[in-house]
C-alpha cells in the first residue's frame, strides 16, 4: 500500500493506493467518526463491491443509498435523494457519508456531504479509473444544470481517499479509456516525462498490466496533490487541470450527457485547446499531433461529430465557471508538459480552433 498525503494548510489528508483496500477494516475505523454513516453507490457498483466494503465497516451503524448510473443523474433530484435519506436516518452533524463508485458518485455524494448540516465527514472509494486519479481528489463537489456541467457545487474535501485498484478488474473498456484521458492531461500540462512514458507504454496501459496501472494512479494523484496543495480552490495554478474541460463540458452540455463519457469529451477538448495554442504559436508545430496520437492509441476520440452546432458550442461555453469579466479563459499548451493560463484568445481564434476540430472538416483536411 502506497499513501500520498495532499498537504492542505487547515485540511491535509492522505490518499491510500494499493489492492484489497476496501476490504481493510483498519483503514475505514482510521478515518470513520463515531456518528451514523450512509454509503452512496450506484446500481452498477454496489452489486459489484458494496458488499465487500460492508464487510469492513461490520458493527457499525450504516445505511446505503443506490442511486441511477450516469451523468445524466447528476441532478437536484438525485442530489435531495440523498439527503432524503440522511434525514430519514436522523444522521447528526458527528456522521460519515462514503462515495462508493465512479465520478458521478464522489461528486453528487461529496457536494450532499457539503450541503447536509453544512457539512459532514466525506470518504471516497472511486471505482472507475477517472475517479481514482482525478474526481476523487481536490475536494470538488457539483451537480449539474442543463445550460452547463458543474455549474452547481462547493469545495468540501475528503477525510480520506481509498482508491483500491482491484476494482478496476471489472471496469468496461469504454471506462477505462476515458480515465486515460485525465491521466494523460497530467502529462500535457506538468509532467513531460510522463508522458513520454505513456508513449512508451501505451501498449502494457491498454492491456492492463498492473504494474503499469499502479504506476500510472501514483503519478497522476501526486501531480494533483501537488497542485490541490498550493491552490486548494482555483485561486490559480488549479486552473491548469482544466485543460481541455472548457470545451469538453460544452460538448457535454450541448449533448445532454448523454452521448459521451466525461474522459471523451475531454479527450477531444484538449486536441481543440492544443489546435488553438498551435495556431497562435504558442507551441511548435506538431504538438497537437502528438496530443491527438496518444490519445488515439488509448481509443479515445479526438474530434467533434459532424453535426456538432460549432453556435451551441460557442454559447456554452459563455456559462463555463473559469470564464471572468476579461473574457474566457482557457488553459493553453506552450509545449508537451508546460500548460498556461489564458484569456487572450479572441472569438474568432476560439470558433476556428472548433471548427477544424469538426470531424468532417478534419476528413476533408485529410484527403
Amino acid at each position: 500500500m502506497n499513501i500520498i498525503n495532499v498537504e492542505l494548510a487547515s485540511n491535509a489528508y492522505p490518499v491510500y493506493l494499493g489492492h484489497g483496500l476496501l476490504t481493510e477494516p483498519s483503514l475505514w475505523n482510521r478515518h470513520l467518526g463515531q456518528g451514523k454513516t450512509l454509503i452512496v453507490s450506484n446500481d452498477v457498483v454496489a452489486p459489484l463491491y458494496l458488499e465487500a466494503l460492508t464487510s469492513a465497516l461490520s458493527g457499525r451503524d450504516f445505511e446505503v443509498h443506490i442511486i441511477p448510473d450516469g451523468e445524466p443523474f447528476k441532478t437536484t433530484e438525485t442530489w435531495y435523494g440523498i439527503i432524503d435519506t440522511l434525514v430519514g436516518m436522523q444522521a447528526r452533524r458527528d456522521a460519515n457519508i462514503i462515495a462508493l463508485g465512479g465520478g458521478v458518485v464522489g461528486d453528487i455524494t461529496g457536494f450532499a456531504a457539503a450541503c447536509y448540516m453544512r457539512g459532514i465527514r466525506l470518504l471516497q472509494a472511486p471505482t472507475t479509473l477517472l475517479a481514482q486519479v482525478d474526481s476523487s481528489v481536490g475536494g470538488k463537489t457539483a451537480i449539474n444544470h442543463s445550460k452547463g456541467k458543474n455549474l452547481v457545487g462547493a469545495f468540501h474535501q475528503p477525510a480520506a481517499v481509498i482508491i483500491d485498484s482491484a476494482t478496476l478488474s471489472t471496469l468496461e473498456d469504454r471506462e477505462f479509456r476515458a480515465g486515460l484521458a485525465e491521466v494523460v492531461k497530467y502529462g500535457a500540462i506538468r509532467d513531460p516525462e510522463f508522458f513520454s512514458w505513456l508513449e512508451k507504454n501505451a501498449d502494457a496501459i491498454n492491456e492492463r498490466d498492473i504494474a503499469a496501472l499502479d504506476y500510472l494512479i501514483h503519478r497522476s494523484v501526486s501531480n494533483k496533490a501537488e497542485i490541490v496543495a498550493q491552490d486548494e480552490r482555483e485561486a490559480g495554478i488549479r486552473a491548469l487541470l482544466n485543460f481541455g474541460h472548457s470545451f469538453g463540458h460544452a460538448l457535454e452540455a450541448e449533448t445532454a450527457y448523454s452521448l459521451f463519457l466525461h474522459g471523451e469529451a475531454v479527450a477531444i477538448g484538449m486536441v481543440v485547446a492544443a489546435r488553438l495554442s498551435e495556431s497562435r504559436a504558442l507551441c511548435e508545430a506538431g504538438t497537437t499531433a502528438r496530443l491527438s496520437a496518444l490519445l488515439t492509441r488509448f481509443g479515445l476520440p479526438v474530434v467533434f461529430p459532424a453535426q456538432t452546432s460549432i453556435d451551441a458550442l460557442s454559447a456554452a461555453l459563455d456559462l463555463d465557471k473559469k470564464a471572468v469579466a476579461s473574457g474566457l479563459r482557457l488553459i493553453l499548451l506552450n509545449a508537451i508538459g508546460d500548460a498556461v493560463v489564458n484569456s487572450e484568445s479572441t472569438r474568432q481564434e476560439i470558433t476556428t480552433a472548433m471548427e477544424q476540430s469538426l470531424a468532417r472538416n478534419q476528413d476533408s483536411t485529410q484527403e
